[in-house]
């Protein structure tokens, strides 16, 4: 033991020692110039700003930039297709060349969604429903009905659509509601031909009334009389509409 002692205090063991340490000092300098060379440590150059560009812009942007880039795309309500809406890494990060840039751009392909059961919903409800779907309210049009504000019906482009039906996400929907104040007016019906008691079921049943009742002729039998004529008059070749309460006045004759 005190032999090694001796020995490391001896010059060569200090020429030893001062060797080996510069040596291990000399791979340590060379290997980290290597890795700064092999890294390309601190070179490098900012992420263009891509979002809101159209993907071929952006193509041509990181192309001329020397990146790479992978695309995916997703459906935006609203958004132009085609537009880039998120980017990876953000924009102004460095980063070197060759790297790969990851976008992604609105879709062009619109899902399609099943239509919601909205009949007789509120409005209110409906443009929930149709906006939890995906759907908008278009045009809105009100028919005569005593629910107010209630889907009477709905139309897509033009034309009457099902529940359950598929319809483009983000459509316009048109919607039939009520009025709150019903039919103002009802067809008038045929009453020539029936007898009075007969007539009186019609007119009622229309929400109409009875007017003045005129005989033609001699009367032989009240019950079996007939009404030959009516005012207003019916025509069998156009609808005829008046107001709820209007009077209609009829004229018996024998059958």
């Amino acid at each position: 033991m005190s032999k090694f002692f001796k020995y490391l205090a001896t010059p060569t063991f200090r020429k030893n020692l001062i060797i080996a340490f510069a040596v291990f000092s000399i791979l340590i300098f060379s290997l980290f110039i290597s890795l700064r060379f092999y890294t390309r440590h601190g070179q490098g150059k900012p992420v263009p700003n891509l979002k809101g560009l159209s993907v071929e812009k952006a193509v041509e942007t990181l192309e001329n930039e020397g990146f790479r880039y992978q695309i995916d795309s997703v459906f935006v309500l609203d958004k132009a297709p085609g537009l880039v809406t998120e980017q990876d890494p953000d924009a102004n990060t460095n980063v070197k060349d060759n790297r790969m840039i990851y976008l992604t751009i609105v879709s062009s392909q619109t899902p399609d969604v099943n239509f919601p059961d909205i009949e007789n919903k509120t409005f209110i409800e409906a443009q929930a429903m149709l906006s939890n779907y995906g759907l908008k309210v278009g045009d809105t049009t009100y028919h005569s009905d005593i629910a107010r504000d209630a889907v009477l019906g709905f139309t897509f482009a033009g034309q009457p659509i099902k529940i359950g039906q598929k319809v483009p996400k983000g459509s316009k929907i048109n919607l039939i509601l009520g009025d709150g104040y019903g039919a103002s007016e009802v067809e008038l019906p045929n009453l020539v031909g029936l007898t009075l008691s007969e007539a009186m079921f019609s007119i009622k049943g229309a929400s109409l009334r009875l007017g003045t009742i005129s005989y033609q002729g001699a009367i032989t039998d009240s019950l079996s009389a007939v009404i030959k004529f009516q005012t207003p008059a019916y025509s069998p070749d156009s609808l005829i509409k008046v107001n709820i309460g209007t009077n209609i006045n009829v004229v018996l004759s024998n059958p």
